[in-house]
Order: structure tokens, then sequence, then C-alpha cells
């Protein structure tokens, strides 16, 4: 599916708009752990099994990673010159290759 520049920017923008307030969460909690002095066994055994916070870290996965492959698509295009079907597949891949990792993150700490 090739996408226009016009889509990839707005695709780009939606992408932020989504990753802003999970941040926000994702640091909250990071401060809240710190600051209650929970362990990485209490933190895990709290997120275990919860759909919630799969579903929380999923959107989160696939934000980020639609984000930053639109992103190094751009670096790529202006600082190496690519165009094309090189530019599709550093795209492609670096989106498949974030999700993949991140999907696996995601389980470890839910499943």
């Amino acid at each position: 599916m090739n996408l226009t520049s016009a889509q990839l920017y707005v695709l780009q923008r939606l992408s932020a708009a989504v990753l802003a307030p999970l941040v926000l969460v994702h640091l909250g909690l990071i401060v809240y752990a710190i600051q209650d002095g929970l362990s990485a066994a209490e933190i895990l055994s709290r997120t275990r099994g919860s759909f919630v916070w799969a579903g929380f870290y999923s959107a989160f996965v696939i934000a980020a990673a639609i984000h930053a492959a639109i992103g190094l698509r751009s670096i790529a295009a202006e600082n190496l010159a690519w165009r094309g079907a090189r530019l599709d597949a550093l795209t492609y891949g670096a989106a498949l290759l974030l999700m993949t990792l991140g999907a696996r993150a995601v389980a470890a700490v839910v499943l």
C-alpha cells in the first residue's frame, strides 16, 4: 500500500496525538512505582493477565511504531536521498520490526 506524503503527514500527526497521553500515563506510572518503592516482581504481579494493561501498552507500541517508522522515512528521504521501493521497504520494515519487538515486550509483561 503506497501512501501519499499528505497521508503520511496526517498518520504521523495522529500517531503523535495517540502517543502523547499514553506517554504521560506511562511516565506517571513510573513516578508512582518509584515513589512507592515497587520492585520489578511487584509490578509484574500487578500487570500479569490484565487485558487493560495489554490494551494500553499494545496501543502504545502500535502508535510508537507507526510514528517512528514515518519519522525514519523522512530522515532517509532527506539525508540519504532514498526514494521509491527502497524507502517503502525501510518504512514498512521498521514498522514491522518495532511492532514485533513491542509485542514481545507487552507479552513479557502481561502474559
